[in-house]
């Protein structure tokens, strides 16, 4: 008798999820098969909360910023009563996008330069051409729905965007759940309490499936093996300096991945539901001017004892799941948006801290580039592995990936688990999610 694993790929959407997730055990289909990620643009990316973008990229009326979510192009804008909106970048007369992809000003209204319709900046038609000319058709202007459409929910939590494509679901605040604390440190941070996207984006597209980057955020065993060339070539450089150099900061966040694998067992990790989660920080900054300079900000803003509250958060990559990894103590968030089952586009961000000095700033633009850039020494390794292991997944050598490691010895907190660094319960958590959106109707 067949077993669902033997089920053609047309007939994926029937598939029962523990079919392919066993708990402790993947099946490589998950990641390899075209039809799955279909399900996937359906399933999870049109139920979830999905990041959009930061309400600073926005900062006037008419101002525009263009993403996707899933396989939707949609434009985030600020409408004339300062609220922010995101709409499907879509003309509801013969479909052209209403604005370019990027960023800029649309002024006080949308045009669509195909046919001239224009919009609010919330979307609600404005004017047509010829209106005289749909008198006494199907077409009745007066009808909300002949605006540009809205996706069905959007919330913002401390100047970060999410919308949903579903109607109904958890509110933003809900969905978040712990890892919420991840976004109200990483605006805390701010002397001011507030932070805005500076200094552009980085994208690199990625050959591999979406899930595999989501994993390695939070799979502490690889650094030291795939970043050897790295953690040692910095380690060797320091070696190098006269005695008693202060440890560059381009050193200290290069050869923390040479730490052995007992330190990153003692790490902790925490994993809730929505397959959300965080790690514990690997490493802070030296004590120098630069340093020295933010924490005093910080501290005549908010008084030493507040200030050193906050800055006792110190956590890793957070996962908000499905779609970005915000960085509390370097002020980055990565944003994941897949484009095929093996291919994955990641957009870095980098952030100010409002009334911080600009060398913390400039220190956050060069963590980006020494750490995540394309270009850098340290993501070639990651883009080299992930992209071994998806090339991997589509030999016969085997069906299933192991999430093993530690299985069992999880602990549970409210709304999640934790477990120790070297445990792949994060994997665990974000495939358990998975499942929950990927089941079929009446089978969740």
């Amino acid at each position: 008798m067949p077993t669902p694993l033997d089920t053609p790929a047309a007939t994926a959407a029937d598939m029962p999820p523990h079919a392919l997730w066993r708990g402790d055990r993947v099946h490589k289909r998950v990641y390899t098969d075209p039809a799955i990620f279909e399900l996937e643009m359906d399933r999870v990316f049109g139920q979830a909360w999905l990041y959009v973008g930061h309400e600073s990229q926005v900062p006037r009326t008419g101002d525009y910023f263009t993403t996707r979510l899933g396989r939707e192009p949609v434009v985030m804008l600020r409408h004339s009563d300062g609220e922010v909106h995101v709409l499907y970048n879509r003309c509801p007369h013969k479909g052209a996008k209403i604005v370019p992809d990027g960023s800029g000003s649309a002024g006080k209204f949308l045009r669509c330069l195909y046919h001239g319709w224009t919009f609010k900046c919330d979307g609600s038609l404005l004017s047509v051409p010829l209106r005289s000319g749909y008198e006494d058709t199907s077409l009745d202007l007066k009808d909300p729905q002949n605006g540009v459409r809205r996706l069905a929910r959007v919330a913002t939590y401390r100047g970060f965007v999410f919308a949903s494509m579903a109607a109904e679901g958890p509110s933003l605040p809900d969905f978040l759940g712990g890892v919420a604390t991840s976004l109200d440190n990483f605006c805390d941070r701010a002397p001011e309490g507030e932070v805005e996207v500076a200094g552009g984006v980085q994208r690199v597209i990625q050959r591999n499936n979406w899930k595999i980057f989501f994993e390695n955020l939070h799979d502490t065993v690889h650094a030291v093996a795939t970043h050897e060339s790295s953690w040692r070539a910095a380690k060797e450089e320091y070696a190098s300096m006269p005695e008693g150099t202060p440890k560059p900061f381009e050193i200290v966040i290069v050869d923390g991945n040479g730490e052995p694998l007992e330190f990153w067992e003692k790490l902790e990790l925490k994993g809730y539901d929505g397959g959300h989660g965080y790690m514990e920080g690997i490493f802070t900054p030296p004590q120098d001017p630069v340093s020295l300079a933010y924490v005093a900000a910080l501290e005549a803003s908010q008084g030493a004892t507040r200030a050193d509250e906050i800055l006792r958060v110190n956590r890793h990559n957070t996962i908000v799941y499905p779609s970005c990894s915000p960085h509390t103590s370097f002020q980055q968030i990565r944003v994941i948006r897949p484009l095929a089952v093996d291919r994955t586009l990641v957009e870095i961000f980098t952030f100010r801290l409002k009334g911080a000095p600009d060398s913390t700033f400039q220190r956050a633009l060069k963590y980006t580039n020494v750490v995540n850039s394309p270009s850098s020494n340290v993501m070639p390794d990651d883009l080299e592995a992930y992209n071994r292991v998806q090339e991997g997944l589509g030999s016969d050598g085997g069906d299933w990936v192991s999430l093993q490691r530690a299985a069992g010895r999880d602990q549970s907190l409210p709304g999640g688990c934790s477990s120790n660094g070297n445990s792949e319960m994060p994997m665990r958590n974000m495939f358990r999610a998975w499942a929950g959106y990927m089941a079929p109707k009446g089978q969740a």
